[in-house]
């Protein structure tokens, strides 16, 4: 029995699903995995040999609505399956489910699935534009000719679940599942202690939409009357035009208000030296993985009351929600732990508690498992990569 997942990034095949593969083939399948460019991707190709799966190129246009280049994915999508020729086909991220559900059904693959990991920002309800209106009404449309042929969906939140089915982009004959995100090693990602000064972290993409400029605004408002706080930020400046400028991050790092540690290959050791992470994003995320695996550090959260991180928080029990696009609110909530540094351990205590109870990795993928007619007969228990960021 065959299975093969295709993916829109080389690097979430081992970063986010590598613990899904292992899984997948300690069920005893023969596990292919599709990305574009991944024989360049030399690390993520290495490591998936090396755990078992067999890596192939395909085609995969990320951004963009140009009907050539997606012509040309399902073409080449459908070639692979030919080949292949795989009893099981699951795709996550918006074209790899799209085309490859038709590729599968165009080459009569008997089980197909789509995993929903987030919905964007053409989904979103924050600074829509008529183009990004446009493009989500495709979005929608292509998903709704496409996922009539799945055998099951699986999101990552609720509140995507409820919108697919508000807007009939599912309907009621496809049966569909949420899974509490792509869950998160606990035994890689350890509880350690809290640094002595009060130390907040923001791990993303540098977009817009992730919330670092309100975040960088919360920090200039706290940094006059609490100079000894840090407000760290980890990740990497985008190409997508909704990307912070490199000028704003030069004088949010030259002011003295941001310490800026640049792209990471493995957060523990700034997750570690942090007190509090923060993501205030108005992204229509799936789970964010930077929050999970915070959870799993024993770190309180502060995020937004947004589909997606919303699952993450009990507010004002292991961190607080506010509001989207909001700095004041941000700021607030980030005072709190500044003037009450009591709230860091405790809040981070139920954090750790929240991640063991919803978010293990292996409690993730083996209700998935079940719910693809899968038996496991071995869980994943270590890493098989630290991600980056």
């Amino acid at each position: 029995m065959k299975f093969l997942i295709v993916a829109g990034a080389s690097g979430s095949l081992i970063n986010f699903r590598g613990p899904l593969i292992k899984d997948l083939i300690a069920s005893g399948l023969e596990v292919h995995a599709a990305a574009p460019d991944l024989s360049k991707d030399v690390l993520t190709h290495t490591k998936l040999e090396q755990i078992g799966a067999k890596a192939h190129d395909v085609y995969i246009s990320r951004t963009g609505i140009n009907p050539f280049h997606d012509i040309r994915t399902l073409v080449e999508l459908v070639r692979l399956m030919w080949v292949i020729k795989p009893d099981y086909v699951m795709g996550y991220t918006i074209k790899p489910v799209i085309f490859g559900t038709f590729a599968a059904v165009l080459i009569r693959c008997p089980r197909r699935f789509a995993l929903i990991t987030g919905l964007g920002y053409c989904f979103s309800s924050y600074g829509q534009t008529a183009k990004t209106r446009f493009i989500g009404s495709i979005a929608a449309k292509l998903y709704r000719h496409s996922l009539r042929f799945s055998n099951k969906v699986f999101f990552q939140n609720p509140d995507d679940q409820a919108l697919f089915r508000d807007r009939n982009i599912i309907n009621e004959s496809v049966p569909s599942v949420v899974v509490n995100g792509s869950g998160v090693d606990i035994d890689h990602y350890m509880p350690c202690a809290y640094p002595r000064k009060v130390v907040f972290l923001l791990i993303a993409r540098l977009l817009i939409d992730k919330g670092v400029r309100e975040y960088a605004k919360a920090a200039y408002n706290l940094k006059t009357k609490y100079p000894e706080v840090v407000f760290t930020l980890v990740g990497d400046l985008d190409s997508n035009p909704n990307s912070i400028t490199a000028q704003e991050l030069d004088r949010w790092v030259q002011d003295g208000v941001i310490d800026y540690l640049g792209k990471l290959d493995d957060v523990r050791d700034a997750l570690s030296n942090a007190s509090v992470f923060v993501l205030p994003s108005f992204y229509r995320e799936g789970i964010p993985r930077t929050i999970l695996e915070a959870l799993s550090m024993g770190r309180p959260i502060i995020t937004t009351d947004t589909p997606g991180c919303r699952e993450t928080v009990v507010d004002q029990e292991n961190g607080y929600l506010v509001p989207p696009r909001a700095a004041p609110e941000l700021a607030n909530a980030m005072r709190a732990f500044i003037e009450s540094p009591q709230l860091i351990a405790t809040m981070g205590k139920r954090s750790r508690e929240h991640a063991l109870r919803k978010y293990d990795v292996r409690k993730v993928n083996a209700i998935m498992l079940k719910e693809m007619g899968i038996s496991c007969s071995s869980v994943s228990s270590i890493s098989v990569l630290p991600r980056s960021c």
